[in-house]
């Protein structure tokens, strides 16, 4: 069920298209995905716009809590920026979910240059709703 509701999600994420994220691997509960960063990508000092980083751990958040098969929104969001990323790198997120009650879960998301350096740190609640993700 996992792969069917992150599919699905996937084909209907304009933004994540846009950005040419990839989906590498999706579980209940965890997503990894990942973007290359491109010129136009990148803000006044030649390095990636923090706003492509929190879009991107956003969305591995997204792809993981909805994994579950119901729909599920960011309530509330955290990222810290540890270092930064040059054009041409490729940014892997990894989410993971700490804590999933019925109307709430909680979620670690890991933004790495390659899979040694970390750049980034993202904390993130969603509500669970009563719909269901596959029908949509």
């Amino acid at each position: 069920m996992a792969s069917r509701c992150v599919d699905l999600l996937y084909k209907r994420d304009a933004a994540a298209g846009l950005l040419g994220i990839l989906v590498l691997e999706c579980a209940p509960g965890r997503a990894v995905i990942s973007m290359q960063v491109r010129p136009d990508m990148c803000n006044g000092h030649g390095i990636c716009h923090g706003g492509m980083l929190f879009t991107l751990a956003d969305t591995a958040m997204a792809y993981a809590s909805n994994s579950h098969g119901r729909v599920a929104v960011a309530s509330s969001v955290h990222i810290d920026f540890l270092r930064s990323a040059a054009r041409d790198d490729v940014l892997l997120a990894e989410a993971v979910e700490i804590y999933r009650g019925r109307r709430k879960a909680s979620y670690q998301v890991t933004v790495s240059r390659g899979e040694a350096v970390q750049i980034a740190h993202f904390h993130g609640t969603v509500a669970i709703l009563d719909q269901d993700v596959l029908a949509e």
